[in-house]
Parts: structure tokens; C-alpha cells; sequence
């Protein structure tokens, strides 16, 4: 049985330390076939661009970010933040990453999202 002990201040820091996660948009995937055979037509769709950055503090979603896409990543975004990671035993050359697709089934943006060190 474990036993329980005070945190001390250190431990109180590092329990409530976490780490930022940088999202990185890195490329859109369109399907033109798709849009004509099942989508109406909009006139307004996502705003995201390839190569865009943002920084999730404390797993959060950061300004700017497409709720849909949020939506998709946000399990991960959160678990990187508290430290977790090596999602599916060896998925991401980076244990400390994933790559994540948000859910528009027409065109679809991949985000690379990971763990970045407090200087960077």
C-alpha cells in the first residue's frame, strides 16, 4: 500500500507546472470531388493557414484556433501539457508530439502539435 505524504513547495511547483504545446498548421488536404457530390455551397470556410503557430498554454485553447479543429486535438493538446505523451507505443518520432487532423471531411487541415520547453 502506498503511503501518503505533505507535498512540499517544490512538489506543489511541479505538480502544477505544465508545459506550453506549440500547434503548428502544416498542411491542408481538399477534395473537390467530395465538395461537388455532397456539400452545399458556402461561402465562407476556414481561416487556418498552412505554416500558421499558435501556443496552447496550460492545455487551452489558444486564440485564434478553429473550434473544429480544437475540437479534434484537444485530448492531446492537453495530455503533451501535463507531460504525457508517447500516444500509441511509439506512434511519433517524438514522443512528445502528434499529428492531428481536424474533422472537416472536405478539406481537412493536419496539425503538428508539440510539447516545447519553457524558453523556446
Amino acid at each position: 500500500m502506498k503511503k501518503s505524504r505533505i507535498l512540499d513547495k517544490d512538489d506543489k511547483k511541479e505538480a502544477c507546472t505544465m508545459n506550453k504545446v506549440r500547434i503548428t498548421a502544416i498542411r491542408q488536404t481538399v477534395y473537390p470531388d467530395l465538395m461537388a457530390k455532397y456539400e452545399n455551397p458556402i461561402e465562407h470556410t476556414c481561416d487556418v493557414t498552412e505554416g500558421q503557430q499558435w501556443i496552447s498554454i496550460d492545455g487551452q485553447c489558444p486564440e485564434g484556433m478553429c473550434p473544429a479543429a480544437w475540437y479534434s486535438m484537444r485530448e492531446y493538446v492537453e495530455s503533451l501539457a501535463k507531460g504525457e505523451g508517447n500516444f500509441y507505443d511509439g506512434w511519433m518520432q517524438n514522443p512528445m508530439s502528434a499529428m492531428i487532423s481536424c474533422n472537416d471531411g472536405f478539406r481537412p487541415f493536419s496539425f503538428y502539435i508539440e510539447a516545447i520547453e519553457e524558453h523556446e
